[in-house]
Formats: C-alpha cells, structure tokens, sequence
C-alpha cells in the first residue's frame, strides 16, 4: 500500500480537443508534447525549474464545469509554469494566443539588433526561428534602439553580445542550478539588464560552454568558433568525448576534415545533455600540425620517412627475437579494438605477457579494489554519497554534475574529503579537510565512529588529519546506515594508495555497502583495457616492472600505443632511461610526444574521430564511434596494423572492419556478447562486472604517510 502511495497520480486533460492522461503535476509545455506538438519558449528549460520569464509560451486554458461547459481563464496562461490538473482544457493555437506572442516578440525585438547576417547564431537561433514562425510580418518601431559593447569576453571560451540577449534567465539559472558555481547574474535592471559575473571577473566555471548552447539567441558566443563558419557549411555526426572517463556524447562540428566545434548530445544515461569545457574546448589537437600522419624509422641518429612494410619487416623481426622480454604499454585513448588485438598480438605472435594499461603509483593485484558498482545515473537517486580523496568536478565532471543534480533535487546527504577546497565543498552535508598523506587515518576514524569497532581512535585520528572530531561523527552518522562511494583510482597514486583504497573497501563492507563501491577509472578507455583483461598474467610484468626491466637492459622490445610514459609516469628518471636503454621501441600515437625522438619505428594512428571503435566509460558503458573525417595521411587504425603483423607473422586472416574485432572479443570475454555493434545504438550497453566472490575485508595499515613537519 505504501508504494501504492508513492506512484505518481494521473489527470486527463484536453489540450486542443484531444483527451489525454498525463501525471498530475506536469506541465503544460510538456503535456503538449505527447500529441506531437510544440508550444514556443525561450526562457523554459526543462531540465531547469519554471520561472515564465519570456511568456512565449502563453496558452488558452479553461476548466470542464460540472453541466458540460467550459469555463476559460480571462487571459492566456504561461505553460511553461501551469501544471496539469483534471478537466483542464488548453488550446495553443486561438487567435487570441497568436496576438499575444506576436505582441511578446515584437516587444523583444524592439531593441534587438537584428543583425542576423554577422550573428553567429543565425541559422540555429530560437529567437529567428519563433519570429518566422510567431512574430509580426513588420515591425512599427521606428525609434533609434539601444547600443551596447558588442563581443565582450566574459571568458577565454565565452563571448557576450549585450544587445542581443533577450533577459531570459537560462545563462543565469544554468550556474544556479546545474553547475552549481552560481557565477552569473543580473546586473541593473530595465533595458539595460545584463547577465554577467560578480566584479566583472573572469567567467571561470567548468561548465561555462553549456551556457553557449542554452542562449536561445546569439547574446553567448564561443569564443573559438565566432566567424568560423556557418552552421549550414558544418557536417555534423553523433561522436564520444574521449578527454575523462565520463563516455559523454556530442556532436562533432567539422568542415573539410577539420574538427571546428563540439557541442553536447543528450544521453540522459551518461552526460544528460552537458559537456565539461575539458571535452568541448580541448579536442582542438585533431587540428594540430603535430599529428602524426607517415611511418618513420630509424637510421642512426635519425627518423627517416618510410611505410608499413618496412616498419612491419623491422618490427617483426625485433620482436620475435626478443621473445617473452618484449613488453606493450597502452594509454587511455586506444578502443577496446585496438586493445584487444594488441594483446592478441602480443600473447599469440610475440609469447610475452609484459602487458598493462595502469600508470599509477600503486599497482594493486586485487582484482576487487578496482570494482565499481554505481551508474552515473543512478547516484542522483542516492540519499547518501561519500566522495572522497580527490576533486570531482576536475576527474569526473559529469558525474559531479549527477552528485549535485541528487542534493540539489533530492536533498541527498553528500559527505566530501578532499585535502583542499573543492567545487563540492559548497552542498556537502559534512566536508572532511585532511591533511595529506592521512588518508588512511581518517578512513580508520569514520569506521570506528560509525560501526563502534575496529579503525583508528576518533580523538587520535582528529589529532593527525586535523578534521575534528564532530566532523567525523557528523559524517559517519550519516553514511553508517549505507552509502554509495564515488572515488577514483588516482588514490593509487598515493604512496600508501592501495591501503587507503584498501581502507574504503573496508569501510563499504562495514556499513553494507559493498554492492555501491566505486573506484572509477580517470581516461577515457582504462575501464575497457580492464575489463579485456590488459595486464600482466602471473608469470608477467606490470608497468613499473616493465620500466625497470627495460632500464636494465632485461626488456629489448617495448611497443607504446597511444601513451606518452613522460607524461603519465610519476618516475621520468626511471622512464627516461628506459627509453634510452630499450634496444626496440615502438611508438603508436596520433599525435607526437617526448617520447618520439627515442622511438625505433613511428607509426602513425588514427584519432578517435578518423577510425571505428568503442570505448567503455567509468560504468562499463559499451558506446560506439563511428568514422566521421577522413585519416590523416598514412594513419591506420591500430587494430588494423596489428591485424596485418599477424597475418605477416602466424598466417591469420586478419579482421576487415571493426565489427569483427568486437566479435572476437565477445568470444574471448563473455560480458562483451552484448556489446556486439548491432546493439551499440542510442545509449549503448553497460557489460556485466567481473564475476567475483563477495568483497572480503583486507589488511589495512591505518597509519599516516606524509604528515608536514609543521603539524600542529
């Protein structure tokens, strides 16, 4: 009976003499919606609340009376702010509506300027569209109108257009609501009302791009794209945003092979419709004259242009003298193709199990410590979440915004740790300051606090972290009951990384929560190179070991895909030498890195954006990219060039399209056997967690690592 309760109550309602139902509540711009049509806004979002702003949205509504009639409203209602209710009637097209909004846009193009043809929005602009479709056929304003800066840069990404922009409130309510960073607002009021930052600082959001594509009209600019083009010379296809681990989905801007744009696609799974500025403004290296686009090998003390088959000869001939002391290094941006026949190659031509993906500081064994078991999705229905050890809106941009969208709409309790201030700090129920290098104190601390045995003493631990002890409580009070974890692996980059994460899993275990611990991955492809099971086996080396064993001259062929050890080690001593020392090194990129000028063979690959493929986001989410510009030069996806050495060297017939390779990994690896093309479409296909034993507490040293001399 309870959950009968709590089942959301349905009206029937007439919008233009059509009966339908709908859940009461709803709103009317909504409702109309479901009988396939559209009432015009600009204000309305609706992933925002109502606020009736721009009354574009005005409807004719009356109430079915006892005896039959229909009694109406004396004036047209806004339908973005009215819920539906029983016996509504609502029509959105009388003659009365169609006065009314040609009054509203004549009254907002009054002072606008009207200047369409240098307007980057023109062609993709509400504003011109429900003018065309609503407005008046002329306009009786014959007075001078208002003239105000144009193009002021209220960021290094976002342009502001003062005399286009209509006070519609999206950019405004956007930093309010949904980033959270609440760093626009109204300024003056009347004609001269504008959006803009406190003090005129600088727009600094991580989200600052979204309001770009919000801006029913042309008043917020890119600052990267203004005058590059027009949206109808663009080609538009659906692509992934490989610059975190989120998955997002956009759409890919381009004109004559060159990347001009990216804008959020809705996947109400993954990134909803919002993209972080990492993935909108930081793909412009597609662009960069440092790609790499023809194969080069070595020739004494220079790289010398050559082509595959001389490269093939050399690389084969390298490697399968070298045996099992061959090792191979993959980074973030390689698919689960290129992955998987990477390994294939590896295991069946070269015998060598010197495989790994992972660069962090810590390399645990444990297959259960890397787990996750929370969609992003899915946390913005948890009433209690514990983010911890790192900064979310910097790794996991999407999935803050999911964490926030929970607080802010369901008042969940959000208990953040983090060594230094952070965006989530500002709707935590308890923030947790630790020093760092205490991670593992503090940890011990809430589980003592909440579970009242095992951990670390609260006054002791209060004393070392330097968060107090009400704090502690405060946070364990709320999480003993059960939370969702939300952190990520960086922690393996700690000194005492695999005891703190070590730790956390301890503490889900103690408050039964086990089945909610997530230790994300932070690039793009780690969680599918984990998942095809790229890493050592028993008798191989991890990435550390590779390192050290080509430092001493015990490794003789190291083959780099889409990685730059220089960048992502946190020993460059060590990698430095390695790269000196290793007789054979390959380098497999798109792009060049430092280490390139210690390679053996260069070959070039293909970017995401030029091949095929899929990648598996933090939540083991299966999502495809299809090829949208054309390779640069000699480039060829990896997977293809690995197809081809094995054809070369054990006779097989390698894969011709991408498909293929999925196939074979669904054979190799169960869980991908959903993850086959044909159901790849639309939100693609979360693939089953590794089959394991229920999570088992571990050993866990509950001391600190780096406690600063100057500690009080």
């Amino acid at each position: 009976m309870a959950a009968a309760a709590n089942e959301p109550q349905s009206v029937i309602l007439t919008i233009n003499d059509i009966e339908i139902e709908v859940p009461r509540g709803e709103l009317i711009v909504e409702s109309v919606k479901r009988i396939g049509l559209e009432i015009p806004i600009f204000c309305y979002h609706s992933r925002m609340k109502p606020v009736g702003m721009c009354r574009m949205c005005l409807v004719d509504v009356g109430f079915k009376q006892p005896d039959g009639s229909v009694r109406m409203m004396p004036k047209p209602q806004a339908g973005c702010t009215l819920p539906a209710d029983n016996n509504m009637v609502v029509y959105t097209d009388t003659e009365k509506v169609r006065r009314d909004r040609k009054g509203v846009l004549e009254f907002l193009l009054i002072n606008h300027p009207l200047d369409c043809p240098i307007c980057d929005r023109g062609g993709e602009c509400p504003l011109q569209n429900n003018t065309i479709f609503y407005g008046p056929s002329t306009t009786r304003y014959v007075e001078i109108k208002r003239h105000l800066p144009k193009a002021f840069p209220l960021s290094k990404y976002v342009t502001l257009d003062l005399e286009r922009c209509i006070q519609c409130g999206r950019c405004v309510r956007f930093t309010e609501e949904i980033s959270g960073d609440s760093q626009l607002a109204f300024r003056f009021r009347g004609a001269m009302m504008q959006p803009s930052t406190f003090e005129l600082t600088d727009f600094e959001s991580r989200f600052s791009g979204n309001v770009i594509e919000i801006c029913p009209v042309g008043a917020l600019t890119s600052a990267e794209y203004r005058f590059r083009a027009r949206p109808w010379d663009l080609q538009t296809k659906p692509s992934i945003c490989l610059e975190c681990s989120n998955g997002c989905n956009t759409w890919f801007d381009y004109r004559v092979a060159s990347l001009v744009r990216i804008n959020g696609r809705t996947n109400e799974a993954v990134n909803e419709e919002w993209t972080c500025d990492k993935g909108k403004f930081g793909q412009n290296y597609l662009n960069s004259p440092d790609r790499l686009t023809e194969v080069f090998v070595r020739d004494g003390d220079k790289l010398i242009e050559s082509n595959w088959a001389t490269a093939f000869q050399q690389v084969s001939v390298a490697f399968q003298s070298a045996g099992s002391k061959c090792a191979a290094l993959v980074g973030g941006k390689a698919s689960n193709e290129d992955i998987f026949m990477l390994k294939r190659l590896f295991t069946e031509a070269f015998g060598s199990n010197n495989l790994d993906h992972r660069w962090t500081r810590c390399l645990p064994k444990s297959d259960a410590l890397y787990r996750v078991a929370t969609s992003i999705a899915d946390f913005e229905n948890e009433p209690v979440i514990f983010v911890f050890g790192n900064n979310i809106a910097e790794e996991q941009p999407i999935l803050f915004l999911r964490i926030r969208k929970a607080w802010f709409r369901n008042d969940a309790k959000v208990i953040v740790a983090c060594p230094e201030a952070c965006e989530a700090d500002t709707f935590a129920h308890t923030s947790l300051r630790y020093r760092p290098g205490t991670e593992a104190v503090l940890l011990g601390a809430i589980h003592r606090a909440a579970t009242g045995a095992g951990g670390v003493d609260i006054a002791e631990a209060s004393s070392i972290t330097g968060v107090g002890e009400e704090a502690i409580r405060r946070a364990a009070d709320a999480m003993k009951s059960g939370f969702a974890l939300a952190a990520s692996r960086s922690l393996l980059d700690l000194r005492n990384g695999e005891h703190v994460v070590g730790a956390l899993s301890n503490l889900t275990i103690a408050c039964n929560s086990s089945e909610k611990y997530n230790l994300f991955a932070t690039s793009a492809n780690e969680e599918g190179a984990r998942q095809i099971e790229f890493m050592p086996s028993a008798e191989g080396k991890n990435t550390r070991e590779i390192l050290e064993a080509c430092a001493s001259g015990e490794m003789k062929a190291l083959w780099l895909l889409e990685c730059d050890p220089l960048s992502l080690s946190h020993d460059n001593e060590l990698v430095t030498k390695a790269l000196e020392t290793v007789e054979f090194l390959v380098v497999q990129n798109h792009i060049k890195s430092e280490c390139v000028q210690f390679a053996s063979v260069l070959l070039p690959a293909c970017a995401f954006s030029e091949k095929d493929g899929t990648y598996t986001n933090l939540e083991r989410r299966v999502q495809r990219i299809k090829p949208i510009i054309a390779a640069k030069g000699s480039a060829k996806p990896a997977w293809k060039s690995f197809g081809e050495l094995l054809l070369r060297m054990k006779g097989d017939p390698p894969p011709f399209h991408a498909h293929e390779v999925m196939q074979l990994i669904a054979a190799s690896h169960q869980k991908f056997q959903s993850a086959i093309y044909e159901n790849l479409e639309g939100e693609g296909v979360v693939i089953p967690a590794n089959q394991s034993t229920e999570p088992q507490a571990v050993d866990v040293e509950y001391t600190a690592m780096e406690v600063p001399s100057n500690t009080p």
